[in-house]
C-alpha cells in the first residue's frame, strides 16, 4: 500500500515535469528486461557496477536494441564482488557516472513494463539512486521471472517454498545461459526464460 501511495504522489508531483511521460500507462507491445551487477547483496549499501537492459517484443528478444553500461569504479568494489561479476577496477576505468547511467536507463526503458530475475533487488538499488536525483522511483509495471517460475512450479508441487537457482531454471527449461554474471548476459537469459514460460502458459490456455 505504501508503494502505491508513494507512486501516486510521485505522479502528481511530476505531472508537468520532464519525466511526466514515464507515469503514463504503456500501450505498446514491448517489455524491457533489466539486470544490474553490484558491489554486494545489501540493498542499503551495495553500489552499481553495471546496468543492462534488453527489449522484448512479442516472442523475440531484441538483442540489437539493448543497453550495456559500465559505471565508474565505486568505492566499495572489493575482491568478493569481483569474483562474481569479474569487473576489476581497471575494467571500470572511464566508466560512466551514476547520474548519466540512470538518465540513459530512463530514456531506454521509458514507461514499458520491466522484467527481471529477482527484480526487487535490482529495483531497490536503482530506486535508491534514482529518488535523490530525480525525485521518484521507477513507476513501471513489473514482472519477476523468479516468482513467475515459482508459481508454475507450485501448481505441480504445492510444497515448494522457493524457485531453484537461476542456472538450474535455465537448464530445466533448455535455455542457454548467456554470459552468466554479466548484466547483459543475465538480462538476455532472463528474457529467454520469460518467453519460454509465456509460451508454455499460452499452450496450456490453448491460445492460437
Amino acid at each position: 500500500m505504501l508503494k502505491v501511495l508513494r507512486r501516486a504522489a510521485d505522479r502528481r508531483r511530476h505531472a508537468n515535469g520532464d519525466y511526466a511521460w514515464l507515469f503514463h500507462p504503456y500501450t505498446g507491445d514491448e517489455m524491457v528486461v533489466i539486470d544490474t551487477e553490484t558491489t554486494g547483496l545489501d540493498t542499503r549499501s551495495a553500489e552499481l557496477v553495471s546496468i543492462a537492459a534488453v527489449k522484448v517484443r512479442g516472442d523475440r528478444v531484441l538483442t540489437s536494441e539493448s543497453l550495456d553500461l559500465r559505471l565508474a569504479r565505486p568505492a566499495s568494489l572489493c575482491g568478493d564482488s569481483i569474483r562474481i561479476h569479474g569487473l576489476r577496477g581497471i575494467d571500470l576505468e572511464g566508466g560512466m557516472a551514476v547520474d548519466e547511467a540512470l538518465e540513459r536507463l530512463l530514456d531506454f526503458v521509458g514507461n514499458r513494463p520491466l522484467v527481471g530475475w529477482q527484480l526487487d533487488f535490482d529495483l531497490a538499488i536503482l530506486n535508491r539512486e534514482l529518488r535523490p536525483r530525480v525525485g521518484f522511483e521507477l513507476p513501471n509495471a513489473t514482472i519477476d521471472v523468479a516468482q513467475h517460475y515459482l508459481r508454475r512450479l507450485r501448481r505441480r508441487h504445492p510444497e515448494v517454498e522457493s524457485a531453484p537457482r537461476f542456472e538450474k531454471v535455465a537448464e530445466l527449461l533448455d535455455v542457454p545461459v548467456m554470459g552468466r554474471h554479466t548484466a547483459l548476459g543475465d538480462a538476455v537469459t532472463t528474457a529467454l526464460i520469460f518467453l519460454r514460460l509465456e509460451r508454455e502458459a499460452s499452450a496450456l490456455r490453448g491460445d492460437a
